[in-house]
């Protein structure tokens, strides 16, 4: 188990310190691309729903799907047509979630059991995360480029985090192994 969690935890934070680096290298490409991928996804979204409506057997659910299939399709042309609006719509989709997951994060850092070392590396993390949310959520205004940016770094904070919490994980696995060997 131990091993499995530190692997996920070091891509994890293998990738979210990649992220954060292209992130603070080129912002603009990252709002470009946050904007394109969104419209990538409501589209699938939409294909996915069309296909659902045809599955069910009344025609309760088909006419739902296809609205949210429609809804879908509206949400994607309107990213591409407006990409102003949309990167600003996820300024403030972004904030929710960085509050929310550092909140739970720093409630992390309080569970039973945990090192002093991981309820700080929970703790600061989590309060990164809050702190990145609070600011976008006070001035979205301030541009989404300002966001690309101010992620990047976030990222690259979390990245690091998440990269020492997972060799942690692995010595405290090693070291229960070792344990169990000695005592089996």
């Amino acid at each position: 188990m131990f091993k499995s969690v530190s692997s996920s935890l070091l891509w994890r934070g293998l990738l979210a310190v990649a992220i954060g680096v292209v992130s603070v290298a080129w912002p603009n490409v990252t709002v470009g691309a946050m904007v394109i991928l969104f419209a990538v996804y409501a589209f699938i979204a939409a294909a996915a729903d069309g296909a659902r409506a045809f599955a069910g057997r009344s025609a309760g659910p088909v006419i739902g799907y296809l609205l949210l299939a429609l809804l879908d399709v509206v949400a994607g042309i309107a990213a591409i047509a407006w990409p102003g609006i949309t990167a600003l719509v996820l300024t403030i989709w972004i904030a929710a979630w960085a509050f929310v997951s550092g909140v739970i994060e720093v409630a992390m850092a309080f569970r039973q059991g945990e090192e002093a070392g991981e309820r700080a590396m929970w703790a600061l993390t989590g309060l990164v995360s809050i702190a990145l949310g609070v600011v976008l959520a006070i001035r979205p205004d301030l541009g989404a480029v300002s966001l690309a940016a101010v992620f990047g770094l976030f990222s690259i904070v979390y990245g690091v985090s998440t990269l020492v919490l997972s060799a942690q994980l692995r010595k405290a696995g090693s070291a229960t192994q070792n344990l169990a060997e000695s005592v089996g």
